[in-house]
């Protein structure tokens, strides 16, 4: 049985939804709780690396909405990671790695990757 690791928050519907599809489908698959279990730097800076910020932050919530201008526009790689640190909840979700690959969101790209 394939065992892998939802990165997300325990709260989120697409979150729940994945962590369901995923069990009906024989995959054991455990949450990881950005808020509760928390991130680390290095595991940010791989995804933005691999996604990019755009591709990694989440513009379209109420964190995203809640931030100054300033740090909006002034946002690099490095002030991503620090901004995502501060505010996990920017993330999109779910993310899950995938032999060595990088998915967000609860797509039909991710369940092809996982259901191989």
């Amino acid at each position: 049985m394939t065992q892998l690791t939802i990165f997300g928050l325990k709260n989120c519907d697409t979150c729940r939804k994945a962590l369901k599809w995923f069990h009906e489908a024989g995959i054991e698959a455990t949450l990881h709780d950005f808020r509760k279990d928390g991130l680390d730097r290095a595991q940010i800076s791989h995804w933005i690396e691999v996604l990019g910020a755009d591709g990694l932050i989440n513009k379209r919530g109420t964190t995203w909405r809640g931030l100054s201008e300033d740090i909006k526009s002034g946002l690099n790689e490095d002030a991503a990671v620090n901004l995502i640190l501060e505010n996990p909840a920017l993330i999109k979700r779910p993310v899950v790695e995938i032999e060595g690959r990088v998915y967000v969101g609860f797509t039909p790209e991710m369940k092809a990757a996982v259901t191989g």
